[in-house]
């Protein structure tokens, strides 16, 4: 494990998947990160590269070739390098393609993870570089996942979400088989709270595609602990929890899982992004803490 921190914060993240695993708030005496209790889920942020949620038949054609990926990818299982470490309140992990990764995703890339500690809280960046000669077609995501209930005395029902923009904005449900559904189903009308229940994600996750907001706080009514999560520039969102698990993960995405209709097309996948040769992309989220 490797940790940052400065003043007020201190971050702990595994070179595995470059996984954060633990976000302390020294001055609040307050973890923020769920605990990734093996009973429910034994993740903690997990990161999603290079596809976010599940592929049709878990396969994608490229070029006339299958391809077969799990679900959310392998960035998840590999063991990342630490390229920067110089500062105490900063690191850069990063992962190149290899023999292992071109069998089942033909591109070469390079993925950087940055985490940067702020006053209060954490910015975590993502970067794909494109070394290669041909284009790289890719999704990438996060998955964090924030403890609820965060304080003693407090219910899980205590605490809802609250976006920085008034919505109208369905959910996406999900198939059996982890596919987008060709029809959506109201969720958020006219309003910027949705009220956490256990039973809100008895049909996995709620999936936001293009929603008006850019940020989203965690907030109760029970307490003033809490946490504003900033997500510019990606254009899904994701909501979720274990059955009975007492964490939300809130999950930025640059990508989404294939639609039920899909053509398995890679170049074609809806939410896909494609770097020239030589090309950089960078999504950055931040979760202020209070």
């Amino acid at each position: 494990m490797y940790y940052i921190e400065n003043q007020q914060i201190k971050a702990g993240i595994h070179p595995k998947g470059a996984e954060l695993q633990s976000l302390y708030h020294k001055g609040y005496q307050q973890e923020y990160m769920w605990s990734g209790d093996p009973a429910f889920w034994g993740k903690h942020s997990p990161l999603l590269f290079p596809i976010v949620g599940t592929l049709k038949a878990n396969t994608y054609i490229y070029q006339d070739k299958a391809y077969t990926l799990s679900r959310h990818g392998f960035a998840r299982d590999r063991e990342f390098t630490v390229e920067a470490n110089a500062a105490p309140d900063a690191i850069t992990f990063v992962l190149h393609s290899d023999e292992e990764t071109k069998k089942v995703f033909p591109f070469d890339f390079e993925l950087r993870v940055i985490y940067r500690l702020v006053a209060d809280g954490l910015k975590v960046s993502y970067r794909v570089n494109n070394p290669g000669s041909d284009k790289l077609y890719f999704s990438v995501g996060g998955h964090p996942a924030f403890k609820v209930p965060m304080t003693a005395g407090t219910s899980y029902t205590d605490y809802y979400l609250e976006f920085n923009a008034t919505e109208n904005t369905p959910r996406w449900p999900i198939s059996k088989d982890g596919l987008i559904e060709a029809q959506p189903q109201a969720l958020l009308d006219n309003t910027n709270k949705l009220p956490l229940t256990k039973e809100l994600f008895a049909k996995d996750a709620l999936v936001l595609k293009h929603p008006a907001s850019t940020s989203v706080a965690l907030r109760s009514s029970t307490t003033e602990r809490g946490l504003k999560f900033d997500f510019p520039g990606f254009p899904f969102l994701g909501i979720w929890a274990a059955p009975g698990a007492d964490f939300v993960c809130i999950e930025p995405w640059c990508g989404i899982a294939d639609s039920v209709n899909s053509s398995q097309q890679w170049t074609e996948k809806e939410g896909i992004n494609v770097l020239e040769a030589a090309a950089v992309f960078e999504r950055t989220w931040t979760v202020s803490l209070f």
